[in-house]
Order: structure tokens, then sequence, then C-alpha cells
């Protein structure tokens, strides 16, 4: 039943002829011209502080969640990219859909359907943030022109050797890449790959692809196992 997104990705990478490697800090402030470099929010869980910019009407986080997640005090479902902390240090991390959902609560995982995300889900954002669901992801591509050009302007400015964003609203979206089903970590350089809280199926649920040489931001259907990033957006 499980499918490794990896071979998806590289089918779709490898037709759009994506090539590239990321270089930014994880904890940057937002640069784009609607960023609010002053305005952060801190994870009281951990300590650690983002940057987070206003896009239409939503508040997003301008970085990539690094909160380590833990069930029962062992991490559960998240890695550094690389399993290095050098990893987290530039991209966060990369969760399985059931840590970014925060499964120990929600009950949400791979090839269990979930109620839960029918609605608003914290999953593992801080207090007062959630986990995006597919419809949130939508009001964000077309507050930045909509998803033929919202890859171009959801990039960071730095950090897609050759091929950098043009970060208009301060995303600031870094090539974290993926980690598969089976745990390859690949695609870092090449992509980025957000999860949402919205499932397409028992063991598969929607995710938002930047890719390196496109324009767009994509939707597909990231299999639950895989490690994508997570970006929370305010409640």
């Amino acid at each position: 039943m499980k499918k490794k997104l990896g071979a998806i990705a590289s089918i779709a990478l490898a037709a759009l002829a994506l090539v590239g490697c990321g270089d930014d800090g994880a904890t940057s402030a937002p640069s784009g011209e609607n960023a609010d470099s002053s305005t952060y929010v801190t994870d009281d869980r951990d300590g650690q502080t983002y940057g987070t910019v206003v896009i239409g009407a939503q508040t997003w986080m301008a970085e990539n969640l690094g909160y380590e997640y833990k069930v029962n005090d062992s991490t559960y479902g998240n890695w550094c990219y690389g399993n290095s902390a050098d990893g987290c240090a530039k991209y966060g991390r990369l969760y399985a859909w059931a840590a970014a959902m925060d499964s120990a609560t929600t009950g949400c995982g791979d090839g269990e359907t979930c109620a839960a995300s029918s609605g608003k889900v914290r999953g593992i954002c801080p207090d007062g943030w959630h986990l995006p669901s597919r419809a949130e992801w939508d009001i964000l591509l077309a507050a930045v022109g909509g998803s033929s050009v919202a890859g171009t302007a959801l990039k960071a400015s730095s950090g897609w050797t050759g091929d950098d964003g043009s970060d208009d609203y301060g995303f600031s979206a870094l090539p974290s890449g993926d980690r598969t089903d089976d745990g390859e970590m690949s695609t870092a350089g090449l992509a980025a790959y957000f999860w949402s809280s919205s499932e397409s199926a028992a063991y598969r649920a929607h995710s938002v692809l930047l890719s390196k040489g496109d324009e767009r931001a994509r939707f597909l259907p990231g299999s639950k196992g895989s490690g994508f990033a997570v970006r929370c957006v305010k409640d």
C-alpha cells in the first residue's frame, strides 16, 4: 500500500530538470518586502524563536519548525536532514505526517483516516498556531499571485544556488528536501516539501512542493511516512 514519495518526487523533479542546493540558516529573520523582521514568536516548549510574516489575511512562520517531537520521552517521527545537527540548524526538522499532526494526541497516523484533518489542527505547532490545511495553503498561494508563480514568490532570495526565489513576501522557503519512507534523505537543494493537515487517502496527505527551476507551487499526495518540513500558521 505504501509507496515511496522519493520515487514520485524524483519523477516530478526529473521532468522539470531540477538542480540546486541550499545554504541559509533556519533561524534567519524574514527578508521579503512585506516581512516585519521585528516580529517573532518563541516556542515555550523549547525556547526556539521564529520570524513571522503577514501575507494577505494570514500570519505564517517565516522559518521551518524545529521542535523535536517526542512520545514517552523518545524522539518520534522527526529527523534532522542528513541526521546531523547542521541539518536542523539549516532547515528545521523533517516530520512524518503522524508527528506533524501530533498523533499521540489526535490519533492521526499512517494508514488511519483522521477526522481531525477536517478542522483546525494544532498538531506539532506551538500554542496559538496550527498546521495549515490544504485550504489554508490555497489561500496563501492565491495571496502571492496564484500557484503558477507562487514557487518563485515564496522561495528564499538566497540558498537556492543558481535559482534563488524573489521572496516577495518574506516566506523565505529553503530547499529542505525530504526523507522517504525507507529512511533515504534526498532532494535537499532541489526542493522544499511542506505538510498540510488534510488527508488525501489513508496513507497519503496533501503536501506542497516548491522545486528548483519551477515557478509554480504544486500539491502532491505525500506518503504519510515521508519526512517533510512544517510551516505553522497563526490561529
